[in-house]
């Protein structure tokens, strides 16, 4: 693997990891974008405090996951510094 593949392959990683947090967030904020135009509270802090809350609480849950993640890649980029480090 090359420079670029590396490159690609840690892209890959930083988005398997970001994009769950950002989906909750927007489906957090479509609910509550719902909720105040159905009952008409045009309230700033109403918007973003229960999103801050709940992902905030989603990546607590799912650190386990993300720590696995990034425990798997560094092994990986490690193991691909002993291969070209010796060739």
């Amino acid at each position: 693997m090359d420079l670029i593949g590396i490159s690609q392959q840690t892209v890959k990683i930083i988005l398997l990891l970001g994009l769950p947090s950002l989906i909750v967030s927007m489906v957090i904020g479509v609910i509550i974008s719902i909720f105040q135009a159905v009952t008409q509270i045009s309230d700033a802090s109403l918007s973003f405090v229960p999103k801050m809350i709940i992902v905030s609480v989603f990546i607590v849950i799912s650190l386990p996951w993300i720590g696995d993640k990034i425990e798997g890649y560094t092994l990986e980029l490690w193991d691909m510094i002993l291969l070209f480090g010796v060739a």
